[in-house]
């Protein structure tokens, strides 16, 4: 079983990547989503979390509010490690039992990490090896990248500085098996991705 990391910055185009991906028979595992399921009541980061962070970023009725835990860690370095320390081992636990399930059903040939953070963090790189041996990422230019934010409801501002606070595209190039450039159409990165999945699975 081939597993895939597949990241990029916000607005470059990964989740449409990770959709076409999917149409092509890999399994998707949005790792994004799972950070939100351990964050949940009763996941397996909320209380850790908020004995990192503090009852701050607790809503109403003593769970964690997301929005609150952003704000918290934006723009923070040390809070963000606070959050990163905890959350993301679970996050690896979490995907630890769902690759072994998928191995020992022996359906899924190929399985893609769809994941925002690869280049920054130690995400899909587990203790068993069973992680992503290749690294997939999406890129196009800030010019392409920015009004697609501002589409989504971002400030011009607000978008800046969610890409600045990202890894650099260098930095995931460095660590990139392929990279699939989206400046063009919707049909063009679909292609693109076509020819990474042939290269991934063979002809």
């Amino acid at each position: 079983m081939l597993v895939v990391g597949l990241t990029g910055g916000i607005g470059a185009g990964k989740s449409t990547a990770a959709a076409r991906f999917g149409e092509l028979g890999a399994h998707v595992i949005d790792v994004d989503a799972i950070g939100r399921e351990v964050l949940a009541p009763g996941g397996r980061a909320e209380q850790a979390v908020v004995d990192a962070l503090g009852p701050e970023v607790l809503d109403e009725q003593g769970h964690i509010d997301r929005a609150k835990v952003a704000a918290e860690v934006f723009g923070r370095p040390d809070r963000l490690a606070a959050l990163e320390a905890v959350s993301h081992p679970a996050i690896n636990a979490e995907l630890e039992l769902r690759l072994q399930e998928l191995a020992d059903g022996g359906e899924a040939q190929v399985v893609v990490l769809d994941m925002a953070v690869l280049a920054e963090s130690r995400l899909g790189q587990l203790d068993s090896g069973r992680g992503y041996t290749q690294v997939v990422v999406v890129e196009a230019p800030e010019a392409v990248r920015l009004p697609r934010l501002i589409q989504r409801g971002l400030t011009e501002d607000q978008a800046r500085a969610r890409m600045a606070s990202q890894a650099t595209d260098a930095q995931r190039r460095a660590l990139a098996d392929h990279v699939i450039a989206n400046d063009g159409s919707p049909t063009e990165l679909a292609a693109a991705v076509d020819r990474v999945w042939q290269q991934l699975v063979g002809p």
